[in-house]
């Protein structure tokens, strides 16, 4: 499986940015997918992540009510849709897919990584 991020660049406080991850492969809607990111000097974080169905959703407390993951499995894509973005939201942020099907907060709980796409917040 090959993971492949698109959609960063650059926005203003309070703006918005939408993410989009294609995944290569079979078996797409099988695999839990999820957002991580990672600033510099910092560790990588988890952002949020869905299940293989698309009915569960977990996030951080710091996007939630922010953030939206979703995903097309018709498309093999996640996507996520960043909402009222804060310069503390600048990062590289980086897909992952995960064979186990549950959403997992660690990166530990993820099998596949796309390269990231750097999200940068001005104020």
């Amino acid at each position: 499986v090959q993971l492949q991020a698109f959609g960063g660049g650059l926005a203003q406080a309070g703006g918005s940015v939408r993410l989009s991850c294609a995944a290569s492969g079979r078996a797409f809607s099988s695999y839990a997918m999820a957002w991580f990111r990672q600033a510099p000097g910092k560790e990588r974080e988890f952002v949020a992540g869905i299940n293989g169905s698309g009915r569960r959703t977990n996030y951080a407390d710091s996007v939630r009510g922010r953030f939206t993951i979703s995903r097309d499995n018709s498309k093999n894509t996640v996507y996520l849709q960043m909402n009222n973005l804060k310069p503390e939201d600048t990062a590289v942020y980086y897909c992952a897919g995960g064979i186990r099907g549950y959403v997992a907060t660690g990166p530990s709980g993820y099998d596949y990584w796309g390269k990231g796409t750097q999200v940068t917040v001005s104020s």
